[in-house]
C-alpha cells in the first residue's frame, strides 16, 4: 500500500493565556518545571539573538530538499501558531526563506522551528521573523514530493505532536503536551518567584553551598577542604 499523505486542517490548541505564561517563563525555567522533558537536542539553534516565542505547533513532514508541504501548511496556520518542520532524513538544505516568512507572518505565525536549514537569514532577522534551525544554507529546494501536515514528527530527537505547546528562545526549543501546559506554567512561575529570592541572597554575598545545604553532601562524597596542597602535589 502506498504511503498516505495528509493535510490535517483542524488540531487542538492550548489556551492562549497558558501559552503566553510559558513563553514568559522561558525555555530553561519551563523545562525544569516540567521535570526536564520535551527539550529539543542541541542541533536546532536560534538563528538570531533575543527572540522569544511560544505558540501551538503546526507540524510539517517534508522530503529533504523539497519544501512543497511547507507551502501547503501555510493555509492551515492560525495566529499564534509556530510552524515545526521535519524531514524524512537528515537535511540542512535552505528550505525556508524570506518569502515563506512573509506568508506566515501575514497569518500571524510566530516563528519557525526546523530540523533542516533556512536561508535569507539577514532578511529574516531584519524582518523580525524568528527561526530555530539545524543550519543556514543557501542551497535551494524543489516543490515536487508529497509529505504531510499536522501529523506527529520528530525534531532533533524530540517527538512533536500537532498542537503541542512550543516555547523557543536563546536557550533552545521546548515542546510540551497541551494537557500539561497549565500545570507547568504554575510550577514555572513558582520557580521564578523562588529564584528572585535566591538572586537577592546571592547579590548580598550568600554562597550556594550554604543556600542549598550542600556541605553535608560534599562531606558524604568525600570532598576534603585543605588550606593548601601539600608540597609534593602542587
Amino acid at each position: 500500500m502506498p504511503a498516505r499523505h495528509l493535510v490535517v486542517r483542524e488540531i487542538d490548541r492550548a489556551e492562549a493565556a497558558v501559552i503566553d505564561r510559558l513563553g514568559a517563563a522561558g525555555v530553561a525555567t519551563a523545562h525544569e518545571a516540567a521535570g526536564r522533558i520535551g527539550l529539543l537536542g542541541p542541533h536546532v539553534l536560534p538563528r538570531q539573538q533575543g527572540a522569544a516565542i511560544a505558540g501551538s505547533a503546526v507540524t510539517v513532514l517534508c522530503q529533504p530538499g523539497d519544501n512543497l508541504m511547507i507551502h501547503a501548511a501555510v493555509e492551515v496556520c492560525r495566529p499564534g501558531d509556530v510552524l515545526v518542520v521535519a524531514t524524512t532524513s537528515e537535511s540542512v538544505t535552505g528550505m525556508f526563506g524570506d518569502l515563506l516568512a512573509t506568508s506566515l507572518a501575514a497569518r500571524g505565525v510566530r516563528g519557525l522551528v526546523t530540523d533542516s536549514g533556512v536561508r535569507d537569514i539577514a532578511v529574516l532577522r531584519e524582518a523580525g521573523f524568528p527561526v530555530w534551525a539545524r543550519g543556514v544554507h543557501a542551497q535551494g529546494t524543489v516543490k515536487a514530493s508529497a509529505g504531510s501536515v499536522n501529523v506527529p514528527v520528530v525534531v532533533d530527537g524530540c517527538p512533536v505532536r500537532p498542537g503541542d505547546i512550543v516555547v523557543a528562545d536563546d536557550d533552545g526549543v521546548l515542546v510540551l503536551p497541551i494537557e500539561r501546559g497549565a500545570e507547568v506554567a504554575d510550577a514555572a512561575e513558582a520557580r521564578i518567584a523562588g529564584e528572585e529570592a535566591k538572586r537577592a541572597q546571592f547579590a548580598g554575598g550568600a554562597l550556594g553551598v550554604e543556600l542549598y545545604g550542600l556541605r553535608p553532601l560534599l562531606e558524604r562524597l568525600g570532598v576534603e577542604y585543605v588550606d593548601r596542597l601539600p608540597e609534593g602535589e602542587r
